[in-house]
């Protein structure tokens, strides 16, 4: 038995207070801006209150001793319990709304309230979705409701064993029966079941199923069909369904990714969704208005990746920086005390811009859902002259914030040393919940080719004096010039150069492509031999959006809403952000542009300078988030920065240590100790 009692201190660690109380601005204003004004972050608060203040001790922490199946289970418990606690707070606070209930299963707080993960997210964020954005009237009636209150659950039924990112090769077959008025689906092979879906598993008793449509053997496309799979009462699974989990996976350990295999399964002609393209009781096919319609799915997911993956970062960031501030160690002047670790240009070099990154990704995301909402409105009106711009820049977002939202969260964990390894410290979920994204809802690297060959189709009508969309209109801007101009170190030469960078990077995989043609290659030969040259050119496409995006949503007109102090805490967020992606980008953007030995020492100032300024506002910064320690479930980033304390409770918790004897000691290790061998 431990001679430590009481672990926990009631008070903040002097040091992080000192870091707040030190803060250049108030971390009130930022929360408030952040969580888009102050009535939503009262609400935020209130229902934050609720649905944690009475969650049993080692709530966040239980799961990992438990076996997958316990997981599983508690997890769907957990849901159970937590969907009357917001079903009335919807009620309460918003009746009518969907904010709270189903919206909480899926945002910021589901992390607090499932830290297993749990099954039913998919079927919030996607079946309940694709049937509202792409179901008729008559279907979302039937549909809709049912589902958005978890009457029947649902999950999105696309990827296949053998077919991921390349939707067109779907294998799964939907054939009318006209006899009947009825689609026929079915599993042509091993390789054609549905794999990963989540819930799908042992959960969701409907699938979105996305199948190749056939009449009278005629190929009509990919449409989506849903299709009942387990018994409403009973849930077995219904005749012709082959179900279950797919396995144990790096993370994400309560959402029951599971197989579908169907055997000629019929569904009635009205279970297709039939918004856009419908299928006549005479079996007339009535194609889409516009053929990338179903991208709409894709576009809303990848916007809710960005959601994710740049508050998992955040989340991440807080944790580590927080640690950052309690933590001491390696004096910086010889024989002095031992520095809070954040003291450390390095450590800074290391959290701040982890920071910036997150902060940049999320504003992305909410420039891009005010897009999607527009681009929605006009689909309805008949309008789909947005969608390609709209595939492309969610396309690019969505790889760019994985990518950098994955390695800054393994940076960060790495900054925390030895403590960042234990589960306890919450970086290993955070870490496999966003790495996962780096692969679903479109392979990072395929989706980059598909923006490389948007790029060099758009800089093909480019060079013919053609029109093109907003997203290229740099391509103008840029290829007037004959150099780039003198570097002025200011922000919108930054944004310039990348996007001068940018242009030159499409023309250079247009050229080299069009070279390959010429000497014979196919286009798809040509195309592959130009891979590299493409996603390069799509990084950094995407990158002076994102950089272009944060600087309008920091210096634009939303600016005048703000205090003096707090812009001036954001603009050097920006700073940072800016600065760090031209470093970053350096072996590009020298190939085009003139940099002199000074202009490189320069902005390796700006950097020190920006990560100096950052450093008496960062953990006011984290603060100004507002994750709930529920949120973030850590011992190293707990509001209170009792980090020691915290560690020792958590190593007290552990299902070993409940007993002071294992008992393979007496069957095995005692008897090795006692052989001689």
């Amino acid at each position: 038995m431990s001679h430590i009692k009481n672990l926990i201190p009631e008070t903040v660690n002097p040091d992080l207070q000192k870091e707040r109380t030190g803060a250049e601005f108030q971390v009130e204003e930022f929360a408030a801006w952040w969580q888009g004004g102050q009535d939503k972050l009262n609400t935020k608060r209130e229902i934050e209150k609720a649905i944690f203040s009475d969650l049993e001790d080692g709530y966040g922490i239980n799961h990992e001793y438990m076996s997958h199946e316990e997981v599983y289970n508690s997890s769907v418990k957990k849901v159970a319990e937590a969907a009357v606690k917001l079903k009335a707070l919807q009620n309460k606070l918003n009746p009518g709304g969907t904010d709270i209930w189903p919206g909480f299963l899926f945002n910021v707080q589901s992390h607090g309230l499932f830290p297993s993960n749990h099954p039913v997210a998919t079927h919030i964020t996607m079946f309940v979705d694709v049937i509202k954005g792409q179901g008729t009237a008559e279907q979302v009636e039937k549909w809709g409701k049912a589902a958005e209150n978890c009457n029947i659950i649902g999950t999105y039924a696309q990827t296949e064993m053998a077919h991921g990112t390349n939707v067109r090769g779907i294998a799964t077959r939907a054939d009318f029966d006209p006899q009947t008025d009825e689609f026929v689906l079915h599993t042509p092979n091993l390789e054609a079941y549905k794999w990963w879906p989540g819930g799908l598993g042992h959960t969701a008793n409907h699938a979105m199923v996305v199948a190749q449509l056939y009449i009278a053997d005629v190929h009509h496309g990919v449409q989506m069909f849903i299709v009942p799979v387990r018994d409403s009462e009973t849930h077995m699974p219904l005749p012709g369904i082959d179900i279950g989990e797919i396995g144990k996976k790096l993370g994400m350990v309560a959402v029951n990714q599971g197989f579908l295999g169907l055997n000629k399964v019929r569904i009635p002609r009205t279970n297709m969704l039939m918004k856009f393209a419908k299928v006549e009781r005479d079996g007339t096919f009535k194609a889409s208005p516009a053929s990338r319609v179903n991208y709409l799915t894709m576009v809303y997911t990848r916007c809710l990746i960005v959601n994710l993956n740049s508050t998992l970062l955040l989340e991440a960031a807080t944790i580590a920086t927080r640690y950052s501030a309690v933590r001491r160690q390696s004096p910086i002047e010889a024989n002095q005390p031992e520095p809070q670790i954040i003291d450390h240009v390095t450590q800074r070099l290391k959290l701040f811009p982890e920071i910036a990154t997150g902060m940049a990704y999320h504003l992305a995301a909410e420039y891009m859902w005010e897009m999607y909402a527009q681009t929605v409105k006009e689909a309805n009106s008949g309008k789909f002259d947005r969608l390609p711009d709209m595939h492309i820049l969610s396309c690019a977002l969505k790889v760019l914030c994985t990518t950098d939202g994955c390695a800054g969260i393994e940076r960060l964990r790495l900054s925390t040393g030895g403590h960042g390894y234990l589960t306890a410290a919450n970086m290993s979920n955070i870490y496999g919940n966003a790495v996962a994204a780096y692969t679903y809802e479109g392979e990072n690297t395929v989706l980059l080719l598909q923006i490389g060959r948007a790029l060099v189709k758009a800089w093909a009508a480019f060079v013919e004096k053609k029109p093109v969309s907003a997203s290229y209109s740099y391509f103008a801007s840029s290829m007037q010039l004959k150099e780039f101009p003198k570097w002025d170190n200011s922000w919108q030469c930054i944004i310039k150069a990348l996007q001068y960078t940018a242009a030159q990077k499409t023309r250079i995989a247009f050229e080299n492509l069009a070279e390959r043609m010429a000497s014979g290659q196919s286009q798809g030969v040509a195309a592959n031999n130009t891979g590299i040259e493409l996603t390069r050119a799509a990084e950094l496409h995407g990158r002076q959006f994102v950089c272009q995006t944060f600087l309008e949503q920091i210096t634009g007109p939303k600016a005048q809403k703000r205090s003096a102090a707090l812009n001036k805490v954001l603009e050097n967020v920006l700073e940072l952000f800016l600065v760090q992606t031209v470093l970053n980008n350096l072996n590009d953007i020298l190939r085009f542009i003139n940099l002199s030995d000074a202009d490189l020492r320069s902005l390796q100032k700006r950097l020190e300078i920006s990560l100096e300024k950052f450093r008496p506002n960062a953990v006011a910064i984290c603060d100004g988030f507002e994750f709930h320690d529920r949120v973030l479930n850590s011992v190293l980033g707990s509001y209170d920065g009792n980090v020691y304390p915290r560690l020792f409770d958590s190593a007290k918790r552990s299902t070993m240590n409940q007993k002071p004897v294992q008992k393979s000691f007496e069957t095995y290790l005692k008897p090795l100790m006692k052989a001689n061998l």
